[in-house]
């Protein structure tokens, strides 16, 4: 499998954790990120598979607006991110 870079937005302290925790099991960050949504994207495909408490605790802590089109809240971020900062 082909790897691409991502770049994600998350407080301070949930960094911290996940580079804690990433050290604790000898992986990194980026390889828990990948197996957190694969196991998520599994278990949304099968639905037989239950998500374990970890995952559980990590799914839902985005609320998007369900009104919304990925387009309209990508060009909102895209706003924030260059235009509103200046």
């Amino acid at each position: 499998m082909s790897m691409r870079k991502l770049t994600l937005s998350a407080p301070e302290e949930v960094i911290r954790q996940a580079k804690r925790l990433a050290a604790r099991n000898k992986t990194s960050v980026s390889a828990m990120f990948t197996r957190l949504f694969s196991a998520m994207a599994q278990a949304d495909a099968d639905h037989d598979i239950p998500l374990g408490p970890t995952t559980l605790r990590a799914t839902g802590i985005a609320n998007l607006p369900t009104k919304r089109t990925d387009r309209e809240l990508l060009e909102d971020a895209l706003e924030d991110k260059y235009l509103r900062t200046r």
